[in-house]
C-alpha cells in the first residue's frame, strides 16, 4: 500500500524547500547527486521534490538531464529534521568525493 506524504511533507513544505534549494545551494545539489545519486558526470542539477524517504532531482551533465532519486538513510520528520539532514549530508558528500582518487 502506497503512502500518501505526510503533512510534515505538503506539496508547499516540498516546493518552499526545493525553491530555496534550487535558488541557494545548486553546489549542493550537484554534490548530492554525485555523492549519493551515482552521477558522477553530474554538472548540475535541481531538486524537483523532497518527501520523508529522498529526494528527486534532475541531474544535467554534458549530453542530457536525467531523473535521479536520492534516498535517506531514515525517513524524516519534518521540515526542520530535513534542513538538518541536508547540512548534514552536504558535509558527507564533500568528505566522500574528496576522500575519492582523481
Amino acid at each position: 500500500m502506497e503512502t500518501a506524504m505526510s503533512d510534515a511533507f505538503s506539496a508547499q513544505i516540498s516546493e518552499r524547500i526545493c525553491r530555496h534549494m534550487n535558488e541557494d545551494h545548486g553546489d549542493a545539489i550537484a554534490l548530492y547527486a554525485r555523492a549519493f545519486g551515482g552521477a558522477g558526470d553530474c554538472e548540475a542539477a535541481r531538486m524537483l521534490s523532497i518527501d520523508a524517504q529522498g529526494m528527486n532531482l534532475l541531474v544535467s551533465d554534458k549530453d542530457a538531464q536525467v531523473p535521479v532519486r536520492v534516498t535517506f538513510e531514515r525517513p524524516l520528520k519534518d521540515a526542520e529534521d530535513a534542513h538538518q539532514t541536508l547540512i548534514g549530508m552536504v558535509k558527507t558528500a564533500r568528505a566522500r568525493l574528496s576522500g575519492q582518487p582523481s
